[in-house]
């Protein structure tokens, strides 16, 4: 008979309901690129100020360093980039057949990358109505 370890148990349940900065899901998807060869290479899940999700059809490789691009649209037909320094820190299958989820630490995250997290932070939270006279 095989036991799971109680303390492994304990570890994974608490690294899914402890968490120590609030996620943001995105209502869609904003292509991630290679900023050494400017190629996409999936999709943002969901971020955080230190963090963030890749949606990819391929697997990262667990431990490795990456060089992200985000292409933020802008007014107009501009964007703006924000290239990213970033530790894979896990993947795995995604409910998708074919895709997989990887979580990735930032390693010194730029300014222009915060201000990406407050916009969305405030874009997709309720705020209180004025009130009525």
């Amino acid at each position: 008979m095989v036991r799971p370890c109680l303390r492994a148990l304990r570890s994974e349940i608490s690294m899914f309901t402890d968490r120590r900065i609030e996620r943001h899901q995105l209502p869609y998807f904003l292509k991630v690129f290679n900023s050494v060869t400017d190629k996409p290479i999936g999709f943002l899940g969901n971020l955080s100020e230190d963090g963030l999700m890749l949606i990819s059809q391929l697997p990262m490789m667990v431990g490795a360093d990456f060089n992200l691009r985000l292409k933020i649209p802008m007014d107009g037909h501009c964007q703006q980039v924000i290239d990213l320094d970033a530790c894979c820190l896990w993947c795995h299958e995604d409910a998708t057949p074919h895709h997989y989820d990887a979580g990735f630490s930032l390693q010194r995250a730029p300014p222009e990358y915060g201000q990406l997290v407050e916009a969305l932070k405030q874009y997709f939270s309720f705020q209180p109505l004025p009130a009525s006279a």
